[in-house]
């Protein structure tokens, strides 16, 4: 696989928390190299308050995120993606929409953050994790030779990067 930008589509189910911080870390750290995008099976029409938040503290412009439906990539006109990446929950009994064409597919379930019920300090922390967890799987796969490996074992690498432990990240 050798091209010079790789179009990588994050989706969970919302497009409001998870999918919407791995665009953007994906946007920054993969610059030059990935074009990110996100979507949401059902999405929640608005950004989670907490995730976009957390992205201002990262130093991201928060008003460009909104929340949208994957049938928006699944069109004609839509970009062609190279990797389509669900971040949904599977323990939680999230529905992780399944994506037609021939992207390389790869599932790094996150917990959901906006389905956590605490206080603000709490709801803070959660978010940092998820955001953490979801910004080193990203660190890992852009630091990947894509150009170098072949087509199963950049998909091995891609699902091992979604078996990472939370103490790995």
């Amino acid at each position: 696989m050798s091209q010079d930008t790789y179009n990588i589509l994050f989706l969970c189910s919302a497009n409001s928390a998870r999918s919407l911080m791995a665009e953007a870390i994906m946007q920054r750290e993969g610059a030059g190299k990935f074009t990110a995008f996100s979507a949401g099976s059902q999405p929640a029409g608005t950004p989670n308050p907490n995730a976009m938040s957390l992205l201002e503290r990262e130093d991201f412009a928060s008003g460009q995120f909104r929340s949208k439906s994957w049938d928006e990539f699944a069109s004609d006109t839509a970009p062609q993606m190279d990797f389509v990446v669900t971040l949904c929950d599977q323990a939680a009994g999230e529905t992780c929409p399944v994506w037609p064409g021939q992207p390389m597919l790869a599932h790094w379930g996150i917990q959901d953050p906006a389905k956590f019920e605490g206080n603000a300090a709490q709801t803070a922390v959660i978010f940092a994790k998820a955001y953490a967890q979801i910004r080193n799987r990203i660190t890992a796969f852009t630091n990947l030779p894509i150009e170098s490996l072949d087509h199963l074992s950049l998909k091995t690498k891609m699902d091992e990067i979604g078996q990472m432990s939370e103490d790995a990240v």
